[in-house]
């Protein structure tokens, strides 16, 4: 296959939603349909000793949250279909901001009874600041939830964005009789836990047809006329330009965990979403059809195989082609590596590719080379932009509880902070380390994975911390007296930059008055 054939025939995208929206079970099933998997996980069952495939870590198994991007890769109808399941915690946002730089499309699973819930609105301001095309599926219709119609005005009203329904339920929990997709002029009828080869399609290009009848009963065949006709004269019609531009979001209609929906939403994906799209640097815009290689790292996670400690960095190929076992440019570092068992994922199974193409993430074993928003290229100096990290708003104090365990605990923290979950901060007056984070919950899964991992036990204690900013100054003498005077509140992050550790917004305020020569930094990278 050529070049431009395979780039063609990419479609990378990424899920996200509120927690506990079916996020990761649409994952599931949609690996299921591709042929990915045979059997799905019961996420939340636990008499059932299988979990969601892309919830590949010890803790999100027993959570029944996903606390890490995983990626996965399937062919479907002749396409490499990449999908990036997100964490969907408000306390994992930094991962998700930052997997979205990676995506071109993105699919938004909304609760049909909660509707839209603040995350998602969080998430979806940011895709569409980027103008990324959304698709809207909504989820768990064999529940009671709200009308669809109400539920329409709330994601145009809630997510600003244009909807049209490209399915539509008939009936919903224990009316529910199935979808019938406008998209392709077909009746699905609801059988529930049906396999996917159980499930009834019915073609009905016209609904006046007393075929509807016959399948639905009278009450809901009516009900369903009317709603497609109001639908038909209320809403656009469906552009796919106008969906590629950002401009409306097609919206579906299922059931994830019955496998209900979620073909007709995949089709339409396949046939709709876009292929690798353009990438920004600071240099230059960088297309997908260029010859020449280049891609990003936008995630590190340290011990993807406990049995083996090994870190993964994902990268996303921006243009030309990867090839294995040949030397490219590490930008930042201004040297060329080799890597000779980069790996595709289908969460924490992994196989060696020979060669990868835009649109593909890959993992690369690192052994502390990379950080988050490293390019790599055949020669050309480029910084990908728009890849963020956020100033940390928790703090905490940790203690080692096991002194024969230092190296470890050492070892497993510098590890995790290169995930960009969390900075470690060892303060400059007595050496006593401190962990910032986005979100609390952030500090559990560091304490669980530090001892699950890597034999280490800590423990933590409070710090009355407001920000961490990271300082520098042109003048050594300003900068000189500032550390004197401030020593108490000085420390260095993990690659050795100072950083001032402020009690309150008044100190802050205090220390930017008294020192003007001092630019204060609130991003972790600068």
């Amino acid at each position: 296959m050529s070049f431009l054939e395979e780039l063609n025939r990419r479609r990378t995208f990424g899920i996200v939603s509120h927690p506990d929206a079916g996020k990761t079970t649409l994952t599931e099933k949609l690996l299921l349909f591709g042929g990915a998997i045979q059997v799905a996980g019961a996420v939340k069952s636990n008499k059932i000793k299988k979990s969601a495939t892309s919830d590949f870590m010890e803790i999100e198994r027993q959570r029944g949250i996903s606390v890490a991007t995983s990626v996965m890769a399937f062919e479907y109808r002749g396409v490499k279909v990449n999908i990036l399941d997100t964490p969907g915690h408000q306390d994992f946002a930094e991962d998700t901001f930052r997997t979205l730089t990676a995506v071109d499309s993105v699919i938004v699973v909304i609760d049909v009874a909660k509707g839209v819930e603040t995350q998602t609105e969080k998430l979806v301001k940011v895709c569409r600041m980027r103008k990324t095309p959304i698709i809207v599926f909504i989820n768990k219709l064999d529940r009671e939830g709200k009308d669809g119609f109400d539920l329409l005005d709330e994601i145009e009203e809630k997510l600003g964005l244009n909807v049209r329904p490209m399915s539509w339920p008939v009936g919903m929990g224990q009316r529910f009789k199935g979808v019938y997709s406008m998209y392709e002029k077909k009746l699905v009828l609801f059988r529930p836990h049906s396999k996917q080869d159980d499930e009834d399609m019915v073609e009905i290009t016209d609904l006046s047809t007393t075929k509807l009848e016959e399948l639905v009963g009278e009450e809901a065949a009516a009900e369903l006329r009317d709603e497609v006709n109001m639908i038909e004269e209320v809403y656009p019609e469906f552009v796919v330009q106008d969906y590629l531009d950002g401009e409306i979001s097609p919206v579906f209609f299922g059931s994830a965990i019955n496998n209900f929906g979620v073909r007709e939403l995949l089709d339409c994906f396949i046939d709709i979403a876009p292929g690798p799209l353009a990438r920004i640097t600071e240099e230059r815009t960088v297309g997908p059809k260029e010859d020449k290689f280049a891609g990003f790292v936008f995630k590190i996670h340290a011990n993807m195989d406990p049995k083996h400690r090994d870190r993964i960095a994902f990268l996303r190929i921006c243009s030309g082609t990867f090839q294995r076992n040949t030397n490219y440019l590490h930008v930042r570092q201004n040297k060329k590596i080799k890597f000779s068992n980069p790996t595709s994922f289908m969460a924490a199974k992994k196989t060696v590719v020979d060669e990868a193409y835009p649109g593909d993430v890959i993992g690369l074993y690192d052994s502390g080379n990379f950080k988050i928003g490293d390019s790599l290229t055949e020669g050309e100096i480029l910084h990908f932009k728009g890849i963020p990290s956020f100033s940390p708003e928790q703090f905490r104090y940790v203690n080692n509880t096991n002194p024969l365990k230092a190296k470890q605990l050492a070892k497993g923290l510098s590890q995790l902070m290169d995930e960009g979950v969390a900075q470690l901060f060892t303060k400059e007056f007595d050496g006593r380390k401190i962990i910032g984070t986005v979100g609390a919950l952030q500090f559990d899964v560091i304490q669980y994975r530090l001892e699950h991992e890597y034999g280490a036990s800590c423990s933590y204690e409070p710090v009355n911390l407001h920000k961490a900013c990271w300082v520098e100054a042109n003048d050594d003498k300003s900068l000189k007296e500032f550390l004197s005077k401030r020593k108490r509140d000085i420390a260095k992050d993990k690659d050795g930059h100072l950083v001032f550790l402020a009690e309150s917004a008044w100190t802050l305020k205090m220390a930017q008055d008294n020192f003007p020569d001092i630019q204060f930094h609130f991003q972790s990278e600068f």
